[in-house]
């Protein structure tokens, strides 16, 4: 494992030849075929009343399919305090939507915790809720995006538990759909689809609900999908729902009815205020001006006065005593 490594460009300058083999051999470490570590630095010193102890970076036991998941960093460590032990082990990914990935691929086999763009297991004395949340709140680089909208398209209804599977693109669908091929699906076109198993009296089938950008291009993909031999698709707005090869047609199309598009508008509007209120908090505001307007021609009255009143005592209020008249026309 390699940390704290900083190489620089070009090969000029004092150093530059004892570099180079320094440099080629990080270039073939990072050619060689995986697996190989993923670099961690994920966990503190202490969580609660738990000290950390040792750690290690982990290795990714699907390179493929956690790289399309946009895995950055895969760490565990053992944490232990007066009577009790616990291992951490954590996973942080380039967005929210590949760690949510990863934990519904891997929720079944332990308990998962899901924080924006991290995942989480903690086996043994696991430390309390309280505890964690000063470590979510200091993870470096979190993501908070929320999860994507099609995750709630699935019928609920005959769904087996944990059978839910997210998709990103071509690797994850051929580990949990390979009768359907990445041509077909169009990831390039910005196509993500969530996947669930269903337990119906004829048998279990498979559903999946590809999400694109427009209906037209979803309309185009129900087409392409309809294609594949066995294949029933529907479309509802950008969706298209898939079922490969059904055990019975009618369960099928049973399922495909429930997938139903629906937009959700939230409109921000004003809320009506009370006239009656704003009429008489229209002539308070009055009132209270012309309160002010009064109060402060009594303070100018009064200076003035006071003013008068000192100059008079110093002699001088002959000068403001006078009276000049203009006598316009008088010859």
């Amino acid at each position: 494992m390699l940390r704290g490594l900083r190489v620089g460009a070009g090969g000029q300058g004092p150093g530059a030849s004892q570099r180079r083999p320094l440099t080629a051999f990080i270039g073939m470490l990072l050619l060689a075929p995986g697996p190989w570590p993923l670099l961690g630095a994920i966990f503190p010193e202490q969580i609660g009343g738990f000290t950390r102890g040792a750690t290690k970076d982990l290795v990714a036991s699907d390179q493929a399919l956690y790289q399309e998941y946009g895995l950055k960093a895969a760490e565990q460590a053992d944490y232990t305090a007066p009577g009790k032990q616990f291992t951490a082990t954590g996973w942080r990914f380039r967005d929210s939507t590949g760690a949510f990935a990863l934990y519904e691929s891997q929720r079944a086999n332990g308990p998962l915790f899901l924080q924006g763009n991290y995942v989480f297991r903690f086996t043994g004395a696991a430390p309390e809720a309280a505890d964690l949340e000063p470590f979510y709140a200091q993870l470096p680089q979190l993501d908070h995006a929320p999860l994507p909208a099609l995750i709630g398209f699935l019928p609920k209804e005959g769904l087996i538990p944990n059978s839910e599977r997210y998709i990103l693109g071509p690797v994850s669908l051929d580990r949990f759909e390979s009768r359907i091929s990445p041509s077909i699906a169009a990831f390039h076109l910005g196509a993500e689809a969530q996947l669930g198993r269903y337990r119906t009296p004829k048998g279990d089938l498979t559903l999946i609900i590809f999400n694109y950008p427009t209906p037209k291009l979803s309309r185009d993909r129900q087409e392409a999908f309809q294609t594949i031999p066995g294949a029933v698709a529907k479309r509802s707005g950008p969706l298209v729902a898939v079922i490969v090869q059904p055990p019975d047609p009618d369960t099928a199309e049973k399922v495909l009815g429930q997938v139903q598009y629906q937009v959700n508008l939230t409109s921000n509007e004003e809320v009506p205020a009370n006239e009656a209120k704003g009429v008489a908090r229209l002539v308070l505001t009055g009132f209270a001006l012309a309160g002010f307007l009064g109060g402060l021609s009594i303070v100018v009255g009064v200076g003035f006065g006071g003013f008068r009143f000192v100059l008079r005592k110093l002699g001088r209020a002959e000068d403001f005593d006078g009276l000049i008249s203009l006598r316009i026309g008088d010859k």
